[in-house]
């Protein structure tokens, strides 16, 4: 694993990464492998909730390996109302995931809960 050198990066691409939890299981909206030769700059995590009446509970983890490995919560049941959006991590608290990371969206409603990902791939 080599992380490039971010003082001057030869490649910076904007990208973005959707998901929906389609059960109450932590699904992963974004990850980056072990031999990416790339950090990604998550910029911005927006969660949805798409059911008009009731409110769900979210919970967004990083994790120390692209699969398996320990997380460790950005948010933890963060409440999203019905019919709006929550921005759990954004460009003034950004979170860089190095090679072999991943992050992670668990919603306590099955189908409630939307995720889109802003993020920079830096090479």
């Amino acid at each position: 694993m080599a992380a490039p050198n971010l003082a001057s990066p030869t490649n910076i691409t904007g990208k973005a990464a959707f998901a929906t939890c389609t059960s109450t299981n932590a699904v992963v909206v974004l990850s980056n492998g072990s031999a990416s030769s790339a950090c990604l700059r998550v910029t911005s995590l927006m969660l949805s909730n798409v059911d008009g009446t009731n409110a769900v509970d979210a919970t967004v983890k990083v994790y120390n390996a692209a699969t398996g490995g320990t997380g460790f919560s950005v948010a933890s049941t963060l409440n999203v109302p019905a019919d709006s959006t929550v921005v759990a991590i954004g460009r003034d608290n950004s979170v860089w995931l190095e090679e072999d990371r991943r992050i992670e969206v668990q919603a306590s409603a099955a189908d409630d809960l939307e995720v889109v990902c802003s993020y920079e791939e830096v090479s």
